[in-house]
């Protein structure tokens, strides 16, 4: 008997599934399948990468840009539907527009000259113009971008409409709007240079009518007198080094005394950046003797002499004259001689020139010229031990900040003449901090993204556990009792008597061991009693023996 219901106990896998009804094998097989197809589901949803917008409304040259960039990355992609936004996986969302920001990527949808391709037969005129324009503001727009500080830059033109008068003419203007990347600035230099590129493209166009504006609202660009309305970069960064020059010369000269951690400075510096350029003209004196430079001299000298008749008219007045007796040279001023003598005139004149003594000087004076300082101290109290040796916080003497300004003046090189300021203020500082309030837990964004995973994670882990012991285990106990059932029924007919009693057992022992179900063996033996009463009547009959 314990061999029968060892044999059946333990009927090969090959026979119970023949002995398993056909019906019953098509269900099992669909709950298999379904099975192994609901858990491949979950396997893939489990492995799908959480996606999100990458960029949104992309221009169509823009959009072929980033998907060739990606695919070179390798990195995964799709569309969102409806939305015609480009998604990547969350995780991966700001290093990929980080990476395409280095590649200058997306540049923007700014239409060009493609937009006078596409004209169609019959359009106005008006039409042509406003297309040319938009084409025009396009490519200058493309231009503009090309600079390595410009993000994005969008033009506008305001081109008015030819008129034959000439009172009636106006001139062009235009406005540039650009988007500098983070951290970044024009120079004066390349600002000129847009502003040139937009007039030099649009005919009579000065450079004066174009307006350069960043995306903070700051202009750039020269106003209608053609001076800076504030201070360029290349000019703040030359302030801000200078203040910075001066803080570091204040740290030096006190931190030997005070400590490092106990003094604090601040500079601000107006500096001059105005360009000025003079010219004078001085003359020194020349009046004392010797000190003036002869440039020229001339002299001129002349002597006149003059022979005159003398005496009566006649034989006598035509004579020779006498032979002197008087001396040979006669003085200057003798009077002409008498009867014939003659008369002599001496005039002399010498004329100088002297240098004029003149100064001419240009002089160009120096841009950034320290108008004045103002300067701001904050010292520390220091901390000295008490008589029970504990530190206690001091205050400095009057006569020790006398002593600490005056070596803040003499680094900085305080003028008062300039108009310079210095403050110096001594107060304990305040050492405490301020605490943030902790994030919760539950709030933490590390927190959201494990728990997310974990639900994930354990929803999947749940439908496996049910599809194979609610599904999958229950249909195939079923199967595998009826194919036993079926097969000790059909034992028990080929037998009588004994084998019958034996199978009756067998089966019995076969119900107990797949479950000691007191309902199922119920109905075992109400289907036993109902196909073959004499088993049933001789097991009762042993029964009542064995009592």
């Amino acid at each position: 008997m314990a061999d029968t219901n060892t044999l059946s106990s333990n009927p090969g896998m090959a026979q119970l599934l023949i002995g398993i009804p056909s019906q019953q094998k098509l269900g099992l097989i669909v709950a298999v399948a379904a099975t192994v197809a609901l858990l491949s589901g979950l396997w893939l949803w489990g492995q799908t990468p959480d996606y999100r917008v990458l960029y949104a409304n992309l221009a169509e040259r823009d959009g072929g840009a980033v998907i060739e960039s990606l695919q070179q990355q390798n990195i995964p992609y799709k569309f969102a539907e409806g939305g015609g936004a480009l998604m990547v996986p969350a995780s991966r969302v700001h290093e990929v527009r980080l990476k395409m920001a280095t590649l200058g990527l997306p540049k923007g949808g700014t239409a060009g000259f493609e937009l006078m391709e596409n004209q169609k037969f019959g359009t106005s005129q008006f039409l042509e113009q406003v297309n040319f324009q938009r084409a025009l503001e396009g490519e200058l727009a493309r231009s503009v971008q090309t600079m390595a500080a410009v993000s994005n830059a969008r033009v506008h033109l305001a081109i008015p409409k030819p008129s034959v008068f000439i009172k009636d003419k106006q001139k062009p203007t235009a406005s540039v709007v650009l988007a500098l990347y983070a951290g970044r600035a024009l120079d004066e230099g390349q600002v000129n240079a847009i502003v040139h590129l937009i007039s030099s493209s649009v005919p009579e166009m000065r450079a004066e009518n174009v307006t350069v504006v960043d995306q903070n609202g700051n202009l750039l660009s020269a106003s209608a007198d053609g001076k800076r309305q504030m201070l360029d970069a290349s000019q703040m960064k030359y302030v801000r080094q200078i203040e910075q020059d001066y803080v570091q010369r204040i740290l030096d000269i006190l931190s030997p005394i005070t400590g490092t951690q106990n003094v604090r400075a601040q500079v601000t510096a107006s500096l001059d950046f105005t360009e000025k350029e003079q010219t004078s003209e001085s003359y020194a004196p020349n009046q004392p003797p010797n000190a003036a430079a002869v440039r020229s001299m001339q002299s001129t000298e002349s002597l006149d002499g003059v022979k005159t008749a003398g005496g009566v008219p006649g034989a006598l007045s035509n004579q020779p004259p006498v032979p002197a007796t008087a001396p040979i040279v006669a003085p200057a001023n003798a009077l002409p001689a008498v009867n014939g003598a003659a008369t002599e005139k001496s005039l002399k004149e010498q004329r100088t020139n002297y240098e004029v003594d003149r100064t001419i000087q240009h002089t160009r004076l120096p841009v950034g010229n320290i108008k004045r300082l103002s300067v701001a101290v904050v010292l520390n109290n220091r901390s000295v031990a008490d008589a029970e040796g504990k530190m206690v916080s001091t205050p400095y003497s009057e006569e020790e900040k006398n002593q600490i300004s005056a070596l803040v003046r003499e680094a900085v090189g305080f003028e008062v003449t300039r108009g310079d300021s210095l403050n110096l203020l001594n107060s304990a500082f305040n050492d405490t901090q301020e605490v943030l309030e902790a994030i919760p837990l539950w709030q933490q964004p590390e927190i959201i993204a494990l728990t997310k995973d974990l639900l994930k994670y354990l929803l999947i882990g749940g439908g496996v556990i049910y599809l194979l012991f609610g599904i999958i285990r229950p249909a195939f106990r079923r199967a595998t009792e009826n194919a036993m059932e079926q097969e000790e029924h059909s034992e028990g007919e080929e037998g009588g008597g004994t084998e019958g009693e034996e199978g009756s057992a067998k089966q019995d022992g076969t119900h107990r061991q797949s479950g000691n179900s007191y309902d199922h063996n119920l109905q075992v033996a109400k289907q036993l009693a109902k196909d073959d009463p004499k088993i049933v009547a001789t097991v009762v009959k042993e029964w009542v023996n064995k009592e």
